[in-house]
């Protein structure tokens, strides 16, 4: 008898969307792969309809708070029902991204300068010499994110605005310039790395991400082998430090240019790597000869409890 796999999808976080195109999807190479196969559109009652409905095995497709803070993770150890992904302590870890530095940097990863900071401190005054960015503290999909120019007399005013929707704490952390990289991680091994290269002048943003076209995948990324090879061994070292499992993504920002130092710093671990037809790890994952159908079978058989 196939095994019983219920996707999670949806939620009520901002990556709602982004949350139900990977869901879909792994719920179709799921069937397409010989699973029996329940998805899930995740609301508050979600304890109760896994208790009634008892699978064999979750695929946690949520993304953002809720989904990838640890919080359903917690919900399924209860339950005892094994998911894919990290457990509590590394996806509510990751998820912070104040916090996951402090546990990157200790662990010999380099990270990029930031500060913790009220949203209306930051509005008075430069909390660091501009450029830099400003993001909610555990938020995915660049949702918040403001880049401050160097030629910036003030911060970003809207950060005192009453319609805010990302909590009164925000992490302010210096802009390097450079290359935009990122590297998958499958169980505990780094995948290729891919250069992002975003469609006109703007950053790696939501469209960017999402729309087809808004970004070019360069894979392999076109670096000088060994910082490829520091590229995946940071990877898998982050992956390692903060207790992940399954299938993560960390991204990096890279200083080639010119008049750069040549640094290369960990920007943040997503334990929910996006699985749309625009998403990275599953580039990463085909680049390797695993199709989307084996990637996503073998995060069900990857699965369990108390990870």
């Amino acid at each position: 008898m196939p095994k019983h796999v219920a996707v999670l999808m949806g939620g009520w976080s901002s990556e709602r969307p982004v949350s139900l195109n990977s869901g879909r999807a792994c719920a179709k190479a799921l069937e397409e792969a010989g699973y029996r196969v329940t998805a899930i559109d995740v609301d508050r009652t979600i304890a109760s309809v896994l208790d009634d409905l008892r699978p064999d095995v979750c695929f946690n497709a949520l993304h953002g708070p809720y989904g990838e803070d640890g919080t359903v993770q917690g919900i399924l150890e209860v339950l005892e029902i094994p998911y894919t992904h990290s457990g509590v302590l590394a996806s509510a870890l990751a998820m912070n991204k104040p916090k996951a530095k402090h546990v990157l940097k200790a662990a010999g990863i380099p990270v990029v300068e930031h500060r913790l900071v009220n949203r209306f401190d930051a509005v008075k005054a430069h909390v660091l010499p501009p450029p830099y960015v400003v993001k909610p503290p555990a938020e995915g999909s660049s949702f918040g994110v403001l880049i401050v120019p160097e030629d910036a007399a003030f911060p970003p005013q809207q950060l005192s605005s009453s319609d805010w929707p990302y909590g009164d704490l925000v992490m302010v952390e210096a802009y390097v310039p450079g290359r935009e990289l990122t590297c998958g991680v499958m169980g505990g091994k780094a995948l290729d790395v891919i250069e992002v290269v975003p469609a006109g002048e703007g950053f790696y943003d939501y469209d960017a991400k999402y729309r087809p076209g808004g970004s070019k995948h360069l894979l392999p990324a076109p670096l000088k082998h060994f910082v490829y090879q520091n590229v995946q061994k940071l990877a898998a070292e982050a992956h390692e430090a903060l207790g992940c499992r399954g299938v993560s993504r960390a991204d990096f920002r890279f200083n080639d240019r010119g008049d750069g130092t040549g640094e290369l710093v960990c920007l943040e671990v997503n334990t929910q790597p996006g699985m749309t037809a625009t998403s990275l790890v599953p580039e990463m994952a085909q680049h390797a000869g695993i199709s989307f159908a084996e990637l996503v079978s073998w995060m069900v058989e990857d699965a369990s409890c108390r990870r």
